[in-house]
C-alpha cells in the first residue's frame, strides 16, 4: 500500500476538441473513477473554432478556463457554464500554458500552431505531455535548453516514442531506437498508382482513426519522418541510431536495441488512451481502460524495412534530424502548407514530399537560428510552396 502523500493533478489539454484531446478527457475520466490516491482534473481547455464542442466539454467538466484561439462562426451563439473564464485569441494560449495553477500541459495541437504555447509550458518547469510533434521537429534544440533550465518533463505521446520510453525505462545503454510504421493505405501502392491517389483514398487509414492533416501524414509516411526528428531530440539520439521499420499490424509501437544484443519492444492495441495515461501517471502504472492484447488472436506479425523510393519522406526526415538547425522548420511549414493544398484539391498526392523537398533544398541553412528567424522561416516555406503549387499548375 502506498505511503505517499495524495496529489492533485490539474490538467490542461491544449486541443481538446482533437481526436488526441477526445482520449485525454476519455483517460481524465477514467483516473477519476478508479485511482484511489491522487485526484485529476481538467483545469483548463482549448480548441481552434469548435466554442459548442468546448461548451460540451465545459458543462460535463467544468474547467476553470478555456480558450478559443480563432472566433469562429459559431462562436457568438455558444453559452458557457457560469465560472468558466473564456480567453480568445492565440496569445491566451501561452497564458494558459503558463498558468500556475496547471501541473500537466498536453499539448495537442496540431501542427505549428502549438509551437509557443508549448514552449511557454516547457518554459514554466511544466510536465508536459507532447502529441504535437512539430513543436520538436521545428525548435527541437530550443525546447531541450528551456526543459534543462526550467526542469520541466518532456513525456511523449506518440505511441511510437512512448514505446521508446517505456522500453527504455528499465535502464541500459541503446544502441538502436526503432520506430514501427504502419505503413498507411497505399503501403503495397506503386508510385506510379500514387500519383492518382485520391482524397479519400489518401484519408482511408487502415489501423488509425485520426484527424485529417495526420491522416495524410501517414499515407506519405511524413509522419514517420517527423517522428524521426522527434524522436533525435526527445531522446538525445543521432539520426544514424534511428532506424524505420513497417509494421503493418499496429501491435509492436515500437523496439531498442541496446548495446548487449537485446532488443526490447513495447506492445498493446492501436489505442491512444494508453500512451496519454502513461504520460500522465508516469512513473505510476494504474489499472487501464483499454483492451489488452490477445495474444491467442494474433496470427502473424510482420516488420520489413521501408522502400525509401515510393516513400521519400523517410529519407527526408534522417536529413532533417542529422542537419538539425532551420531545416526542421522549413520542411514541417512546407508538409503543412502541400497537405492543405492536396486536400483542396491544387496538387497530386505524390507532390506532397516534393515539395517539401524543394523548399528544403531552395533555403539557406542556418544551424543556430532564433525562436524570430524560426518563426520567419515557417511563413517563408508556406509561400515557397504556393509559389511552387501556382508554377506547376500554369505550366
Amino acid at each position: 500500500m502506498s505511503t505517499s502523500s495524495p496529489i492533485e493533478h490539474r490538467i490542461a489539454i491544449l486541443g481538446a476538441t482533437g481526436s488526441i484531446g477526445t482520449a485525454t478527457i476519455d483517460v481524465i475520466e477514467h483516473l477519476g473513477r478508479t485511482d484511489t490516491v491522487d485526484s485529476w482534473g481538467l483545469y483548463g481547455i482549448s480548441g481552434h473554432q469548435n466554442a459548442a464542442r468546448l461548451a460540451e466539454i465545459s458543462t460535463r467538466h467544468h474547467p476553470e478556463r478555456v480558450v478559443i484561439s480563432s472566433q469562429g462562426p459559431e462562436e457568438g451563439t455558444v453559452a458557457f457554464p457560469s465560472g468558466v473564464r473564456v480567453g480568445r485569441g492565440a496569445e491566451m494560449l501561452v497564458d494558459l500554458a503558463e498558468d500556475p495553477q496547471v501541473d500537466i500541459l498536453v499539448a495537442a495541437i496540431v501542427g505549428r500552431a502549438g509551437l509557443e504555447s508549448t514552449i511557454a509550458a516547457v518554459r514554466a518547469g511544466k510536465r508536459v505531455a507532447i502529441a504535437n510533434k512539430e513543436t520538436l521537429v521545428v525548435a527541437g534544440g530550443l525546447v531541450r535548453e528551456a526543459a534543462a533550465i526550467s526542469g520541466a518533463e518532456l513525456l511523449p505521446v506518440d505511441s511510437e516514442h512512448s514505446a521508446i520510453f517505456q522500453c527504455l525505462a528499465g535502464g541500459g545503454t541503446p544502441r538502436r531506437l526503432i520506430l514501427t510504421a504502419s505503413g498507411g493505405p497505399f503501403r503495397s501502392w506503386s508510385t506510379e498508382r500514387m500519383r492518382g491517389a485520391t482524397i479519400e483514398q489518401a484519408l482511408a487509414h487502415p489501423t488509425w482513426r485520426m484527424g485529417r492533416k495526420i491522416t495524410i501524414d501517414s499515407a506519405t509516411m511524413m509522419n514517420k519522418a517527423l517522428e524521426i526528428v522527434e524522436a533525435r531530440w526527445l531522446f538525445d539520439c543521432p539520426a544514424e541510431r534511428i532506424e524505420v521499420m513497417i509494421h503493418p499490424q499496429s501491435i509492436i509501437h515500437s523496439m531498442v536495441e541496446m548495446i548487449d544484443g537485446s532488443t526490447i519492444a513495447q506492445l498493446s492495441p492501436p489505442d491512444m488512451r494508453l500512451p496519454i495515461q502513461h504520460a500522465l501517471t508516469y512513473p505510476r502504472c494504474l489499472p487501464g481502460d483499454t483492451p489488452t492484447l490477445d495474444l491467442t488472436r494474433i496470427s502473424q506479425w510482420t516488420l520489413e524495412p521501408v522502400d525509401t523510393e515510393r516513400f521519400p519522406a523517410i529519407p527526408l526526415g534522417f536529413e532533417v534530424a542529422r542537419v538539425g538547425g532551420t531545416a526542421g522548420a522549413v520542411v514541417n511549414a512546407a508538409n503543412e502548407e502541400a497537405v492543405g493544398l492536396f486536400l483542396d484539391g491544387q496538387i497530386r498526392f505524390t507532390d506532397i514530399v516534393t515539395a517539401c523537398r524543394i523548399a528544403l533544398e531552395h533555403h539557406t541553412h542556418e544551424y543556430n537560428p532564433s525562436p524570430d528567424r524560426l518563426l520567419e522561416l515557417d511563413g517563408w516555406a508556406r509561400a515557397e510552396v504556393k509559389r511552387w503549387s501556382d508554377r506547376s499548375n500554369n505550366s
